[in-house]
């Protein structure tokens, strides 16, 4: 038996909760059949309806080290947005802006904002609901801070709804560089677990 930290790199579908156990009718991530060590949990979260790269670890350290807001370690999010985004709206995006989260007033942080012309994702299941006489976008944004809903609250307070968002990247772990399928796991190497805390791009 393996005593020692470990770190593992999940690439979480759509429609599956951050936590192990089912709730309100919506599977866990024990549907997902990981074959994790059961004192391994997951570091921070993502919505139900929110896909990507999650970490989980038995390593406290390690999620100390990711949870402490005043590190502002770097996460980016690819986002599919109702509209074309305008230079604008991403210079709007980048800016600090005042918000309502869970009924408190937040100033979020100065963040990074790029269009993306031809991302590169694994299909969704179910697909977006998308209206066809309204063309979409794609954004990526990284931000050192993961307030409730924050990047919808962002897109939407600029007139872009979000219709998509997948987290590919922590620090400057990937999910192209771990070639993650939605619904796999892999076990990060001190090499990829020390890419988790770096900072920058």
């Amino acid at each position: 038996m393996n005593d020692a930290p470990q770190c593992f790199a999940l690439h979480k579908p759509f429609g599956v909760l951050s936590q192990f156990t089912s709730e309100g009718g919506h599977p866990g991530l024990h549907s997902l059949n990981l074959g994790l060590p059961p004192d391994v949990y997951p570091i921070g979260r993502l919505d139900r309806d929110s896909e990507g790269l999650l970490l989980l670890s038995n390593n406290s350290a390690l999620i100390h080290e990711l949870l402490e807001p005043s590190k502002g370690h770097p996460r980016t999010y690819r986002v599919q947005v109702e509209g074309l985004a305008a230079m604008n709206q991403i210079q709007a995006i980048q800016k600090p802006m005042n918000l309502r989260i869970k009924k408190k007033d937040h100033r979020t942080r100065p963040c990074f904002a790029r269009m993306v012309e031809d991302p590169k994702l694994a299909d969704r299941v179910p697909p977006i609901r998308q209206r066809k006489s309204i063309p979409t976008s794609w954004i990526d944004i990284t931000l050192t801070e993961g307030k409730n809903r924050q990047v919808r609250k962002m897109t939407a307070h600029v007139g872009l709804p979000t219709l998509r968002l997948v987290r590919i990247q922590i620090g400057q772990l990937t999910l192209d560089d771990l070639n993650l399928e939605p619904g796999r796991v892999v076990m990060l190497n001190a090499q990829q677990t020390q890419c988790v805390l770096a900072i920058g791009k």
